[in-house]
């Protein structure tokens, strides 16, 4: 059997997990409870990961979720469980990152979606503050691009540009390369704040299986950051792991994708895929 040649990135390390060209795609998943209702967050975490996940996300939403991860850390270790823990930010994640410094410690990565860190000014102000607590706390960082919180600003000038031209791309054409051009332009804007390259993964998630594979493809000619692969709101039950299943089975066949998770709407769904 032939094996399948990756692309080469950089080793980026989430405390003990290795993620990169030379190591193994690592599964990641997320619960679903509420952060800071902590004996269920930590219940789920600990189940999650003794069915497979080698790295689980948490909502880290308002001060009661950033206030409650260092004891849900603190309990977990007590259990002998060393998975790392993600948090997961929205619109917020700049205040919550830096005013709870325990919290920020005790998560092992951040996921930032630029789209929604604010408008602006304000936008490169809290994606910076943001950054800056990484680079601080040494943390990795996922700029995870979604389709549906994609920088307006952004496509608007990039369909503008696009009419001008003699033989003018497809909405659909631009809206990828608008996705891409996000990813990569907001990790160089990582690394120009101070951000190393092994801490920094990107992702570009769409929930349409060409158009997701298709991102990802340029993504990976364009780049060489370590990849998450996604489905954006791939549905539920058998629906969405197909669609799953058919968009990263041809990812990773080309050599893409360093990471995966797979978000269905159900989380017997979830239960069952992992």
């Amino acid at each position: 059997m032939t094996s399948i040649k990756r692309r080469r990135t950089p080793t980026v390390s989430i405390n003990s997990i290795k993620m990169g060209s030379d190591y193994p795609i690592v599964v990641q998943s997320m619960t679903n409870t509420l952060t800071a209702d902590k004996k269920a967050t930590i219940q789920q975490i600990i189940e999650l990961h003794k069915a497979g996940s080698e790295l689980v996300r948490i909502t880290v939403n308002d001060s009661d979720a950033m206030q409650a991860v260092p004891d849900i850390r603190k309990a977990l270790d007590i259990a002998g469980i060393s998975v790392p823990l993600i948090g997961d930010f929205h619109y917020n994640g700049h205040i919550l990152l830096d005013k709870y410094p325990e919290g920020a410690k005790a998560l092992a990565k951040y996921r930032i979606n630029p789209g929604n860190v604010g408008r602006g000014e304000k936008r490169d102000q809290n994606f910076e503050t943001m950054i800056n607590c990484a680079i601080k706390y040494n943390k990795p960082v996922r700029i995870g691009i979604n389709g549906g919180s994609l920088d307006e600003a952004l496509l608007s000038e990039m369909m503008d540009e696009n009419a001008k031209l003699v033989d003018p791309l497809s909405f659909k054409e631009v809206f990828i390369d608008a996705m891409v051009t996000s990813a990569i332009s907001n990790a160089k804007r990582a690394e120009d704040l101070g951000l190393s390259k092994e801490n920094i993964i990107v992702s570009v998630k769409l929930s349409d299986v060409q158009d997701m594979i298709a991102a990802y493809q340029q993504l990976a000619e364009k780049s060489d950051y370590v990849l998450h692969l996604g489905l954006t709101e791939a549905g539920g039950g058998t629906k969405g792991i197909t669609a799953s299943s058919a968009a990263l089975a041809v990812l990773l066949q080309q050599g893409i994708g360093d990471t995966l998770r797979i978000s269905l709407t159900l989380i017997f769904g979830i239960r069952k895929l992992h």
